[in-house]
């Protein structure tokens, strides 16, 4: 079903950036679609940290309650789907959705964040964001002073155990293999007492997602708390590139500092755009993508 309304943005992504966007437009009384399939990539993460005024609370919480702030606003209105398909348009952008829905906007704003590719490795996905974690910031903290496994190897390797290393003196990295590390690498971890395991991992023994134990492919085991893992990504969704919006090296979306893309009238935000995965990050990039958007179009009518 084609909708006859034009809205002047659409939000696709509802959650912290995408919400966040949604917010700063519908204060300066945009019309606004946000159009979200209600499954975040943090839903098994017991609790989110580093955020003022909501660290420690579950990201559902924080979540709900954005949302619930969000529609106070009468020009915003939600749209639970999943977006298949997007096209230029004489009026600005033509999305459809996997509900059979067509919706046209003057603006589009991607939060659609990325999507991980996990190792294959048995309970790897059933603890991850749990205590198989990707970020000392987001979740070091809870994890202090304990036992810990950084999965890597090279400057991955390397930068994270330097984090790592001040939250923690139990520490290893996990090769999976050989390690191949510079010398001057191997000198740092050294020096630091930070072992080095280069034996394909098999199994995470685990509890309701909290690491006991890795099992090796030699048959050996060893008890651990947690485990970093920086693993590889791919945009949640391939609209961005179909549309000509360019991606960095590592795969982000590339976006200037008013977070637009290189396609006019495209912008982005979130984990789409940026290495900086947290929450905080989310909804500082959404708010900046909801006013540049505004101000967009704002100098197109005045």
């Amino acid at each position: 079903m084609k909708e006859n309304r034009i809205y002047d943005v659409i939000i696709i992504g509802g959650s912290y950036a995408g919400l966040s966007a949604a917010m700063a437009l519908g204060r300066s009384l945009r019309d606004v679609l946000v159009i979200d399939s209600g499954i975040p990539c943090n839903r098994q993460t017991p609790h989110s940290h580093n955020f003022l005024t909501q660290d420690g609370k579950t990201p559902l919480e924080i979540a709900t309650i954005a949302k619930q702030q969000v529609e106070q606003y009468e020009s915003i209105i939600f749209e639970n789907g999943v977006v298949t398909d997007g096209r230029f348009a004489s009026e600005g952008f033509e999305i459809c959705t996997e509900e059979g829905n067509i919706y046209i906007g003057r603006k589009l704003i991607f939060a659609t964040g990325v999507k991980d590719i996990f190792p294959d490795i048995k309970g790897f996905s059933a603890c991850w964001g749990i205590s198989v974690i990707h970020c000392p910031y987001c979740h070091g903290y809870e994890f202090k002073h304990q036992k810990t496994g950084i999965i890597g190897k090279g400057d991955k390797a390397i930068h994270l155990s330097s984090l790592v290393h001040n939250l923690t003196d139990q520490l290893q990295v996990l090769t999976r293999g050989d390690a191949n590390f510079e010398e001057e690498q191997k000198d740092k971890l050294a020096k630091n007492q930070i072992g080095t395991i280069e034996t394909e991992i098999v199994e995470i023994v685990h509890k309701d997602g909290y690491v006991k134990q890795l099992v090796f492919d030699d048959g050996r085991t060893e008890t651990f708390d947690a485990v970093y893992a920086p693993v590889p990504f791919v945009q949640h969704l391939d609209l961005p590139v179909s549309l000509g919006c360019e991606l960095t090296e590592a795969g982000h979306i590339k976006v200037d500092s008013f977070q637009k893309t290189n396609i006019p009238g495209v912008f982005a935000c979130g984990d789409s755009t940026t290495m900086m995965r947290s929450v905080a990050s989310a909804v500082s990039t959404g708010n900046t993508a909801g006013a540049m958007v505004n101000m967009e179009l704002t100098q197109e009518e005045f």
